[in-house]
């Protein structure tokens, strides 16, 4: 029975729907280096033995949410250098045995909150070279494995308060460890631009509670000088009902 097939470094555009029928044994399946575009929800739906899956450097813009839905034997999936926009909640729920997850260089501006919860073996994770601009922690948070290890550079980072409580948080997980975390570079706002997150950390939170002590005094002197200004009003006007009481 075959157990490896490699169709790599062909013009394969589209995959049939009974592409894996006949492929039951099948372990390991290499399309990388291709033109495919979308995976299908049955085109892979005979691989119950696939342990290793290597979609990279196509152009895989969509993947039915149920495209992986028979790999739960799946150790590596490699989708490094395609054009995916958004890792979608569903997408991996049935990969409870997937230690490597691949996504370098895509088009991810958005991870949903429990995309990565079915993950319980995973030991990496790549997103470098993506689009994400800001992440949730609680995405992260769900991932409740023994030691998950993430590459998160190349992004074009907004780095605010926000950014930084997120990854602040990340790194007291013990079992979460972003590698690339010290070569993190921010991409906005301005002023940020081209600095290293980890060189910022206290510098983000501190300037944003200046920002908004410097609005709140604001407003308090405005506050002040509206009541200030309302008392002389008042005063000015029993000195007036004063005088003419006087000349009456």
């Amino acid at each position: 029975f075959l157990e490896r097939l490699d169709l790599s470094f062909n013009r394969l555009r589209w995959l049939p729907d009974d592409f894996t029928k006949s492929l039951s044994s099948l372990q390991e399946l290499r399309l990388d280096h291709n033109l495919l575009q979308h995976i299908d929800s049955s085109s892979l739906s005979d691989s119950d033995n696939l342990k290793k899956l290597d979609l990279s450097h196509n152009q895989i813009q969509t993947l039915d949410v149920r495209a992986f839905n028979s790999l739960s034997r799946l150790r590596l999936l490699n989708l490094d250098g395609n054009k995916l926009n958004v890792l979608r909640e569903g997408l991996l729920s049935r990969q409870q045995s997937l230690e490597v997850l691949l996504l370098n260089h895509n088009n991810i501006s958005e991870i949903q909150t429990e995309a990565l919860a079915p993950l319980r073996s995973l030991t990496i994770l790549g997103l470098q070279g993506n689009q994400l601009e800001h992440i949730k922690f609680k995405t992260f948070l769900k991932l409740q494995t023994i030691s998950t290890h993430m590459q998160m550079s190349l992004n074009p980072w907004v780095c605010d308060c926000d950014l930084q409580r997120v990854f602040g948080k990340i790194q007291y997980v013990r079992h979460l460890h972003v590698e690339d975390y010290r070569g993190i570079i921010c991409h906005a706002p301005p002023q940020q631009a081209g600095s290293l997150l980890a060189s910022m950390d206290s510098q983000l939170c501190m300037a944003e509670t200046a920002s908004v002590l410097v609005i709140t005094i604001t407003v308090l002197l405005a506050v002040i000088g509206a009541l200030v200004k309302a008392e002389r009003n008042r005063k000015n006007k029993q000195a007036a009902s004063d005088a003419e009481s006087q000349e009456k």
